[in-house]
Order: structure tokens, then C-alpha cells, then sequence
């Protein structure tokens, strides 16, 4: 069974029997007073109600529960590709010989803030933000932020029909490789 099917099996046992339940109340505000059940049958159909009731409620918590595990691991996927979002960026930086000022200029850029955002950020001149995007468009092989963003996007992708996720963590591992080790330097 789907978990959509789940949830909506769950809510119409719990339905009938909050129904059951409010029925004897329901009627009697409405005025119809059924013929009485006898109280073997009563006390039977009470069991069941409040037994449906309870596989109801630990239905619904284990849905819940299954419900915040799916989100945790969403969130998990989401801070590992973040992160190695952040490496292929060190990476082409390095790679490109980006100061440390150009990179925080280039960060800026991607995230789409304009000159005079950047430059209020950083408590500097626009004009010395034009000449570090210029330097960073230069050193990068690109002619404006549109294909700055796109060597990026093209990296996240990889090849055609590739998934995302992999052709990021393939960049990733292979930028990682080619990087001298710390002991090596």
C-alpha cells in the first residue's frame, strides 16, 4: 500500500469510529432517539471503535514519525550537496587563482547581488567591485555573470542524462584528487 493510500485508509477508520462515538450524541441534539442496542452489542461495537481508534493513533504516529526520518535525510542530502556545492566553488577558485577578495566578490555575484550591493557588503567603491568581477569574468573564461553561473550549472549537471547529484559528487571527488595533499606542499 502507497503511503498516500495509508493516509487515507487511517482517516476514514478514525472517521467511523469518532462517528460511532459521536452518534449517540448527534442524535439526541437532533431529536431522533434510536431503538436501543442491547448491552453486549453496545459494549462490542465500543471495543471496536476505541481498538480502531487506538491502530489509528499508531498508524499515525508511525506515519509521522516516517514523516520527520524522510525529512531529516532530505535535509541531510540537502547540507551534503550544499556543501559540495561550496567545494566545486573553492575548487574552480583555486583553479582560476582568484584572490581572497575576488572570491568573496564572486560568491556575491552568484548569489545575485548587484555592484552596489556588493560593494555596500564588502565597504568598498563600485568601482572597485566592476574591476574584481571584471578580473574574476577574465580569469574564469567568461564574458558576464550569466556564463559565470552557467560553468557552474554545467558542472552540477555533468554529462547529458547524467543525475545531478552524481555528476556533483563525481566533480567533487575528482577535483579532491587532483588538489596536492597538505603534507605534499
Amino acid at each position: 500500500m502507497t503511503r498516500a493510500g495509508a493516509y487515507v485508509l487511517l482517516l476514514v477508520v478514525q472517521t467511523l469510529c469518532a462517528l460511532f462515538f459521536a452518534a449517540d450524541i448527534l442524535l439526541s441534539v437532533v431529536g431522533i432517539y434510536p431503538k436501543p442496542l442491547s448491552w453486549t452489542t453496545r459494549e462490542l461495537m465500543e471495543i471496536g471503535a476505541l481498538i480502531g481508534l487506538f491502530l489509528g493513533l499508531a498508524s499515525g504516529s508511525m506515519l509521522v514519525w516516517r514523516g520527520f526520518s524522510d525529512l531529516r535525510r532530505a535535509e541531510a542530502r540537502l547540507e551534503k550537496a550544499s556543501g559540495a556545492f561550496i567545494d566545486l566553488l573553492n575548487s574552480r577558485f583555486l583553479q582560476w587563482g582568484l584572490t581572497a577578495a575576488e572570491r568573496d566578490v564572486a560568491v556575491f555575484a552568484i548569489k545575485g547581488l548587484t555592484v552596489p550591493e556588493i560593494a555596500k557588503l564588502r565597504e568598498t567603491s563600485e568601482g572597485t567591485v566592476k574591476a574584481q568581477t571584471a578580473a574574476i569574468y577574465r580569469k574564469a573564461g567568461v564574458s558576464g555573470r550569466p556564463q559565470l553561473l552557467s560553468l557552474f550549472i554545467e558542472d552540477m549537471m555533468g554529462a547529458e542524462g547524467q543525475d545531478p547529484g552524481a555528476a556533483l559528487a563525481r566533480l567533487v571527488s575528482d577535483e579532491a584528487m587532483a588538489r596536492p595533499s597538505r603534507a605534499a606542499r
